[in-house]
């Protein structure tokens, strides 16, 4: 734990990738396979599910520490991360423990899930006992489930490629899946990560899926597009889908459905599942997952399915999924990404018609001879329920993330909505925001201007959109105009207008408003208007047509 404890400090002190890099390839050069394989599952994002009720945690930080409830709570305010408040206010101790990170995860940390509070607070303290501060403040992340250090999985990926000397996008293949919640990260899984390459790799990945090729945002105006882009016909043009981004694996008879944050997602969807008797072995098919009812129904729906522990007949009858396929990764158990994507899609559209499946429907192409014919294409986004065009090179390979090498995919979205909402509700942010109220509630007007009695109802929460200076006098102005404290949040004397963006917006039983939005982010301040010139209800409610 402690080899770890100590690369975490390294990671969380610089933000030089080269630095981070080197860093991570001297822990993996000297760490054990089984401490490795552990060590890649939380750099590369595994997040297992918290193991201590959060409440119990207080107590015991309470208790040992000796601090009053108020003090306790007043120190989590200033720190801002419950597990580094936890570390500093616990007794520091002298790192008496010699185990490495998977003894510690796997014979530790694991077996607390479940357990009765006071059985948790016997074996706590002993544990803590045994770790230093830094140490201590990395297995407390670990017991919450909030470990988050500043790297990225590309990062991780690059760092094992270099220690093994092989092609970076060879380990980004073996990565795919290995931060399911059903893994189990062992020794061996790690040296397989690192394995000299072998011809039949590819044949033994049983229902592994391929890295997901991911676009770019296309902001230019229209009208530079020729000089940007090109002509349009060396172009392939679809909605830009508003769904799950999902493959769809065959190979030995079995079917897998995978999602883009590599989540195995087949059992959510047993519409997808019936695939499995209809598309041959040896196929992989890329896409997204919608609701399908004569035509895509919005997100919000999917998102209600989504939700759901248990899949009953009603959800199922009221929220039927597709998958609309727009790539094809694998056929007849040859790897296609190396293969153009005119050729790919043109053998995606005979499959689709060979198998003529309701659940697997072809994601259409847009034609258009201009840039401009396209463009006002796009402008029906909105009523389609679509969040605009994807833009894909035809001569283009299937690439590994967000890269440019093998060819480029555009995401030519339309503009947000947006509308003029006021401040009402702030709380401190975490990490390096945790002096500052930058997590904001937002309200509209109950009623148009001129009405009388009329009130401000929230509808929205936003924490991201503004630069740090403005953070900085937003938080000067919050602890100015404070009417009320609520624990961890402030109300506000109503001073500030912001206009907000969102992708979606439907209604909602669950909030006041009856309005729900989506990837709420503030757009800017809007110093130039009063309180009593934002939008109102009417002005959501307008959106949802």
């Amino acid at each position: 734990m402690k080899a770890f404890a100590e690369l975490y400090g390294q990671l969380d002190a610089t933000t030089s990738s080269n630095a981070k890099r080197d860093a991570l390839v001297r822990y993996f050069a000297s760490a054990s396979p089984a401490d490795a394989a552990w060590a890649v599952y939380f750099l590369a994002g595994g997040r297992p599910r918290q193991l201590v009720p959060t409440r119990l945690l207080r107590e015991l930080a309470i208790s040992l520490s000796g601090l009053p409830d108020w003090l306790f709570e007043e120190s989590y305010q200033a720190v801002g991360d419950l597990a580094e408040t936890f570390s500093l206010l616990l007794p520091e101790a002298a790192h008496s423990s010699d185990a490495g990170l998977a003894y510690w995860v796997e014979d530790c940390l694991l077996p607390l899930r479940g357990l009765p509070p006071e059985t948790l607070a016997q074996r706590l303290p002993p544990l803590w006992a045994q770790l230093d501060r830094q140490s201590l403040l990395v297995c407390l992340k670990l017991v919450t489930g909030s470990f988050r250090v500043g790297v990225s999985k590309l990062l991780v990926t690059r760092a094992l490629a270099q220690l093994a000397d092989i092609d970076s996008k060879r380990v980004a293949q073996r990565l795919v899946g290995y931060t399911d919640l059903s893994h189990r990260p062992t020794a061996q899984g790690y040296l397989k990560l690192i394995a000299a390459e072998s011809e039949d790799e590819h044949a033994q990945r049983g229902g592994q899926p391929y890295p997901f090729f991911l676009a770019h945002a296309l902001q230019q105006p229209v009208d530079q597009f020729d000089a940007l882009l090109g002509p349009p016909q060396a172009w392939q043009a679809e909605w830009k889908w508003d769904g799950i981004r999902a493959q769809v694996v065959k190979r030995e008879g079995q079917l897998w459905v995978w999602s883009r944050g590599e989540e195995l997602l087949t059992e959510r969807f047993p519409e997808l599942q019936a695939l499995a008797a209809v598309l041959p072995d040896g196929c992989v098919v890329d896409g997204e997952i919608v609701v399908w009812r004569d035509g895509v129904q919005p997100f919000a729906l999917l998102q209600q399915r989504i939700g759901r522990k248990t899949l009953g007949k009603k959800i199922l009858a009221d929220a039927p999924v597709v998958l609309l396929g727009y790539d094809l990764l694998e056929w007849q158990g040859a790897d296609w990404r190396s293969r153009p994507q005119a050729e790919r899609r043109a053998q995606l559209e005979a499959l689709v018609q060979t198998t003529a499946h309701p659940a697997l429907r072809l994601s259409p192409v847009l034609q258009g001879d201009t840039w401009a014919e396209l463009a006002a294409q796009r402008e029906a986004s909105r009523s389609l329920g679509v969040e605009g065009l994807m833009l894909k090179a035809r001569d283009a390979l299937y690439g590994v993330g967000r890269t440019k090498d093998m060819g480029v995919w555009w995401k030519w979205k339309i503009d947000p909505f947006s509308v003029d909402a006021v401040l009402i509700y702030a709380q401190r942010g975490h990490g390096r925001r945790a002096s500052l109220y930058s997590d904001y509630t937002f309200a509209v007007w109950d009623a148009p201007a001129g009405s009388p009695q009329r009130s401000l109802v929230p509808f929205a929460k936003a924490y991201s959109g503004l630069s740090d200076e403005e953070m900085r006098k937003v938080d000067a102005i919050i602890r100015k105009t404070t009417v009320e404290t609520f624990g961890p949040v402030r109300s506000v004397t109503p001073t500030l207008v912001f206009e907000l963006g969102f992708e979606g917006i439907a209604l909602s039983k669950r909030h006041k408003s009856g309005i729900a939005v989506r990837f709420p982010r503030m757009l800017r301040w809007r110093l130039d208007k009063p309180v009593d010139e934002a939008d109102d209800l009417a002005t959501l409610q307008s959106l949802l047509g």
